[in-house]
């Protein structure tokens, strides 16, 4: 399940799809929660590598002074300077909502986030990849069972088609604080589980009884899903039929039919086999959910200690990220993250340091353990190959187990000429193959297989509406249509037909740089899909 860049927002359930057996690969993807993002089944992961044998030198900065992290508790963040918080008028109201929600049952449990860590160990070895998708922020007021079931539906499409191309199962805060509208300055929205959109006093004043209907809706969700996920609704029957639609429909039809042909015959050659549509196996999934850790007192309220092992766990979300401000060595974020089992996320842009980001692996992950840490690149094509490498190198060089993952959505925001936030399709595939996919003899290999890793997955803000918020695509939107059905509360996202088209593309790709590392006797290992 996806990834934005607001101060704090609902946390995103987006289902993330994962099994052990290549016929389950397609399992659907992982939900981001307030930011939430849904992992699809494919799961393509980075294998951060065996220690160097030669460290890299890394010319830049001064090192990073060593963190000293002391003892660690759920409170234990509070000393530490907490940006990106909301400042709330009435603390006592505060006080009472957090104790309610300290009282609410856990909306996921640990047994699932050890699960999907083991199967992100996967990607990070090279033998998953990553479908991660959602929303960039979750509104209440579009919160229905029809809008849940539909970004369902398209990340289980999604990873049906990235496990049979890639032969992998698949793994399924605002810059500034205020805004000013004709000489009217007010506090920025910062998700609807803190405060309104609407550009007024009232509705911006941050609101802590927001956070339980937050939490009632991030447990309906999930309740939901799970119906999804076992009550046949993710049959790859069914998948498959919705694909095969999809390319009789499309403007390039054509051009994917093949591939879902070639998935249908598949499906056949199992039922021959013994294996019936009926199967479990072929009828239900897993999932997870993830989103951006920020709200530190909701994630606190819902962070339990888990009676098998003694160790706490987030239990607002299976997987959470520190985002690109608020992931301080020193900080509140960072503190409270280093404390919980969950498995976590770093989003890293241009601006982050390499020995930083070596360190900040160190703090949130000091016994090195596969599958603990993912780290998220969001930044542009021409800015990954000049920065992405150095990174890559010193997490190497360091010895550092880590799963690499592409978002290629935030270096890729315009503005379009009537002033609303766009992406093109175009750039988003680009630096997507770019950084992961594109593979041959003939051409510069991708940053990662360049630097000895491995591609680990991609992490998209999308939603299975019919929204024209991103241009491009077969189904062409153009800067004209945008305010047509522009609906989304944050940044534009992939809507159901661009993101389906970008699976295919990348499973095209997949196939291919699986066909030539056969015949060049390299990366002759087939990935996983894994949805969150």
């Amino acid at each position: 399940m996806a990834l934005a860049s607001n101060t704090s927002l609902l946390p995103r359930h987006q289902p993330l799809p994962c099994s052990s057996d290549a016929a389950q690969a397609y399992l659907p993807s992982l939900v981001r929660a307030g930011r939430r993002r849904a992992f699809a089944r494919p799961v393509s992961a980075v294998h951060a590598a065996e220690p160097a044998k030669n460290p890299i030198k890394i010319k830049g900065p001064a090192p990073i002074a060593e963190a000293k992290p002391g003892k660690w508790s759920v409170e234990s963040w509070k000393a530490k300077k907490a940006l990106q918080l909301p400042e709330y008028p009435d603390n006592a109201e505060l006080d009472s909502v957090l104790r309610t929600i300290e009282n609410f049952p856990p909306i996921v449990f640990a047994g699932e986030a050890r699960h999907l860590e083991e199967r992100l160990a996967d990607a990070a070895l090279g033998k998953a990849f990553l479908l991660q998708g959602g929303d960039c922020a979750e509104s209440f007021k579009e919160f229905n069972a029809n809008n849940i079931r539909d970004t369902f539906r398209i990340l289980l499409q999604m990873g049906a088609v990235l496990m049979f191309g890639g032969q992998v199962p698949v793994i399924k805060p605002r810059s500034d604080p205020f805004e000013e509208k004709d000489g009217v300055k007010l506090p920025s929205y910062r998700g609807d589980n803190i405060n309104g959109d609407a550009f007024n006093e009232k509705s911006r004043i941050p609101d802590p009884q927001r956070m339980i209907r937050a939490y009632c809706q991030a447990a309906a969700t999930l309740n939901l899903l799970r119906a999804f996920a076992t009550g046949g609704y993710a049959s790859m029957q069914r998948v498959t039929q919705w694909n095969l639609d999809f390319t009789e429909h499309s403007e390039q039809g054509d051009r994917y039919q093949e591939l879902a042909h070639r998935v249908d015959e598949a499906l056949g050659f199992m039922a021959a086999a013994g294996l019936t549509m009926d199967h479990p196996i072929m009828t239900t999934t897993e999932f997870w959910t993830s989103h951006e850790c920020l709200l530190l007192p909701y994630e606190q309220s819902l962070t339990r200690e888990d009676s098998t092992s003694g160790l706490y766990y987030d239990c607002s979300a299976h997987f959470l990220w520190v985002g690109e401000r608020t992931r301080q060595l020193d900080g509140a974020h960072v503190e409270f993250l280093r404390g919980v089992a969950n498995p976590l996320g770093i989003k890293v842009s241009d601006k982050m340091d390499p020995n930083e980001l070596v360190k900040l692996i160190e703090i949130l992950n000091p016994q090195n353990k596969p599958g603990r840490i993912t780290i998220i690149a969001r930044m542009g094509a021409d800015k990954m190959r000049v920065k992405l490498p150095h990174l890559i190198r010193a997490v190497r060089g360091a010895g550092q187990i880590v799963t690499w993952v592409s978002d290629p959505m935030h270096g890729n925001t315009i503005k379009a000429p009537c002033g609303l936030k766009t992406r093109p399709f175009d750039s988003i595939l680009v630096c997507f193959l770019y950084l992961l996919l594109f593979y041959s003899p003939l051409v510069i290999m991708p940053i990662l297989l360049q630097e000895g890793s491995h591609p680990g997955g991609v992490h998209l803000e999308m939603t299975g509406q019919n929204v024209t918020e991103c241009i491009g695509g077969s189904r062409t939107v153009t800067f004209d249509d945008l305010s047509s059905r522009y609906h989304t509360h944050c940044d534009p996202r992939l809507n159901a037909s661009q993101s389906l088209e970008l699976a295919f593309i990348i499973a095209e790709r997949l196939r291919k740089r699986r066909i030539a590392s056969t015949s060049f006797g390299q990366l002759n290992n087939s990935l996983p899909t894994l949805g969150l």
